[in-house]
């Protein structure tokens, strides 16, 4: 069959999926100093590092010839638009990120963006969370996004305030412990 009847592309469709991690329309884009130097030092190395090692690839498997079955020069290709996609994402979300120090927070005694907060659920369950941006979130490390319901809950409150948080098995009240943030420099 000619190549004219068939529909043969790269998959260069600059359409990106909807991203999963965007945030709600209206929400600002805070971030730690240190959450905006993380993805600043990943986008560097993608631009600096990762993708001229994978287009010098590309090159050379194209140089080869037959590019149909040319796993170096398809997995190349498909690899350049991983990057390049997490690139556009990367440049987008630090244009749009407001970098928000806690260390410099003045009114130490509430619960606002970048506290580490410990708190009792109704299970007497204790929890060691730190509110920080979406783009930081770390469940392992008890690093949770500002707009999740627990940190919803949690913000403006002070040492020993009960909040009730909205849980999938129901409404929970948490009581505040103790409120920390990071030493100024």
């Amino acid at each position: 069959m000619s190549k004219a009847f068939t529909k043969e592309t790269d998959g260069d469709i600059d359409d990106d999926p909807p991203d999963a991690s965007s945030l709600p329309t209206g929400v600002k884009n805070y971030i730690t100093p240190s959450g905006f130097a993380r993805l600043r030092a990943e986008l560097m190395n993608l631009m600096d590092v990762e993708r001229p090692e994978v287009v010098k690839v590309v090159s050379w498997a194209a140089a080869n010839g037959d590019r149909s079955e040319n796993g170096d020069y398809l997995y190349g290709k498909k690899r350049l638009r991983e990057i390049d996609r997490r690139i556009r994402f990367l440049s987008k979300r630090l244009s749009a990120a407001q970098v928000v120090d806690p260390a410099r927070q003045p009114n130490r005694d509430q619960v606002f963006f970048g506290a580490t907060v410990t708190y009792v659920n109704g299970r007497d369950e204790e929890h060691t969370i730190t509110i920080v941006g979406v783009d930081e979130v770390d469940l392992d490390r008890g690093h949770v996004s500002w707009i999740s319901p627990v940190a919803r809950a949690l913000l403006k409150a002070q040492e020993g305030d009960s909040v009730e948080v909205r849980t999938p098995a129901g409404p929970d009240s948490i009581e505040v412990i103790a409120i920390r943030y990071p030493d100024a420099s």
